[in-house]
């Protein structure tokens, strides 16, 4: 198992997109967490100040769960109603834990045909 420190500026504090278009920066491999994570602290310290820079510690070795949707312009859920990339809740550690966001804003939204929610895994 190898261990990554993933991140850089973002667009806003959502953390979806790279200022710039470009991807995140991946620092490593790291051989354990503890070196990760010394690296991932250095990092979050010199950018303390700035709130659209976000680092984060990645495990090749995981799977996380995001909840991922938003309002929509219609219901083939293509396009959000603003225009804007859909929302991103997480990561989650568990599937149980990203269902448990999930109806939450599914019941939130019940009675909004345009809203739409779903469970993405990532795998490291």
């Amino acid at each position: 198992m190898a261990f990554w420190v993933i991140g850089g500026e973002y667009t806003d504090t959502s953390f979806t997109h790279i200022k710039g278009g470009d991807a995140e920066t991946k620092i490593g491999p790291f051989p354990d967490y503890e070196t990760a994570k010394s690296v991932w602290g250095k990092l979050a310290w010199e950018h303390v100040d700035d709130a659209h820079t976000r680092y984060r510690i990645w495990d090749d070795g995981s799977e996380q769960f995001w909840v991922v949707g938003g309002t929509y312009k219609s219901t083939d859920f293509s396009e959000t109603v603003d225009g804007s990339p859909e929302n991103r809740i997480g990561p989650f550690e568990s599937y149980e834990a990203a269902k448990a966001e999930w109806q939450k804003r599914a019941w939130e939204s019940v009675d909004d045909a345009h809203t739409r929610y779903r469970i993405e895994k990532v795998s490291g």
